[in-house]
């Protein structure tokens, strides 16, 4: 290719990667969390608290800072000279060098308690990430439903309308009573105004998407395309395995079940005294001449101070523990109990798409054949019709409701399924 035919034809792709990079989120779920992900501000301040204790990990077991002391002995050199600052003209200059030593271990221990604190951090950023997950997959769900049953309910109100138009033609010829044709236009009012509340729901459903992707209210969505496919099969015991072993609520309970303990045997561990080594050249005149060496330790004398100290740690532990089993007996209940929902949702839906929804089409179908050669009333066609229009909404109903179930056992598996 020329490079001027090249040139052109790259100025030409341009105006559409820029229309694909600004399109408006929405046509999945998988784009909201895509963009959920990467600009949601909580989300955000989670991840960089989850970073911040992540750093604290290093400094919780390094060594406390050296400190270093000069002392200027007999600056006047007994009233020989008037006082000085100069190290090298007073009698003596003492510096000491000093490094504090903690007692073997707690150095360990401390720095298990940031790491427990670091993973806690970790566990919350995943649980609201979670969380927020699946607020935005049953958020979607609703935003497919109310968009999907105001297609439904604009194509059955232009079903009426051509009912109508029938029944107009039927009444004009002397075959259809005037009753039918006002029934027909009062049907049309009804689903005017049906679809009137309908779109006031896919608006507030927008409003909802909106919030959880930090947008604007008022910010465009793209229309929503398809639900996310089911799994097949979801078995309890797999699913309470995965549970125990990715759920963020547990791991953060765990993370704190561990600190505990690491803070009770830091706790026990301060019955110990800690050190502080160092060492003193002494300065006379110009050069030193004396080297002192120093040991210096804590006396743990406060025994009552540290008994209490020790009975708050083990309290502490005790209550992460005690907080470990309830969160445990909770994701475990929540799990069964969406279970259950989900598999009932899955079965009315499976019972009106099996059995009704086709039942019912065909009773709709055949009124329809009948009221348009005269052998059924116009009344016993509205009725059919009906019975149609609310079915395949409740199946919508519960399309949606089985993905919503799905995101809280998500959620409560920590992945995806």
């Amino acid at each position: 290719m020329k490079p001027a035919r090249l040139l052109r034809a790259l100025l030409l792709l341009v105006p559409l990667v820029a229309s694909a990079q600004t399109r408006a989120p929405g046509a999945s779920v998988d784009e909201l969390l895509a963009w959920a992900r990467s600009h949601n501000p909580e989300l955000a301040a989670q991840r960089l608290e989850a970073e911040a204790a992540a750093e604290r990990i290093e400094p919780a077991g390094a060594l406390p800072d050296p400190s270093f002391r000069a002392e200027l002995r007999d600056v006047t050199r007994g009233g020989e000279q008037n006082a000085t600052l100069s190290p090298s003209r007073v009698g003596s200059t003492r510096y000491v060098l000093s490094q504090p030593l903690p007692f073997w271990g707690k150095r360990g221990l401390k720095e298990e308690i940031a790491r427990a604190g670091a993973d806690e951090a970790g566990s919350r950023f995943d649980a609201a990430w979670r969380d927020l997950a699946a607020r935005l997959k049953g958020a979607y769900a609703d935003y497919w439903r109310s968009y999907q049953s105001l297609l439904l309910t604009r194509e059955i109100s232009r079903d009426v309308d051509r009912l109508a138009a029938v029944g107009r033609q039927r009444y004009a010829q002397g075959q259809g009573s005037q009753a039918d044709a006002l029934r027909a236009e009062t049907e049309r009012s009804v689903l005017a105004s049906e679809a009137l509340q309908m779109e006031q729901e896919l608006h507030h459903s927008q409003i909802a998407v909106n919030t959880l992707l930090a947008r604007p209210s008022a910010a465009p969505l793209a229309e929503p395309e398809k639900l996310r496919p089911l799994p097949a099969v979801l078995d309890y015991a797999a699913l309470e395995q995965r549970l125990r072993q990715h759920n963020p609520q547990l791991a953060m309970a765990d993370a704190q079940l561990h600190g505990a303990e690491k803070n009770r045997e830091l706790t026990y561990r301060n019955r110990w005294p800690d050190l502080n080594l160092g060492v003193a050249p002494i300065q006379y005149g110009g050069s030193v001449r004396e080297w002192e060496l120093m040991l210096e330790l804590n006396i743990p004398l406060q025994q009552s101070s540290r008994r209490a100290q020790e009975r708050e740690a083990e309290k502490l532990l005790e209550a992460a523990q005690a907080r470990r089993s309830a969160a445990s007996n909770q994701v475990l209940a929540d799990l069964a109990s969406g279970l259950s929902s989900l598999d009932t949702a899955r079965q009315n839906e499976q019972r009106i798409g099996d059995a009704l929804l086709p039942q019912t089409e065909l009773i709709y179908r055949s009124a329809l054949a009948g009221y348009e050669v005269g052998r059924v009333d116009f009344a016993t066609l509205l009725d059919s019709q009906r019975q149609l229009r609310r079915l395949r909404i409740d199946r919508l109903r519960l399309q949606a409701e089985q993905r919503q179930r799905l995101a809280e056992i998500e959620r409560l598996v920590g992945e995806d399924l």
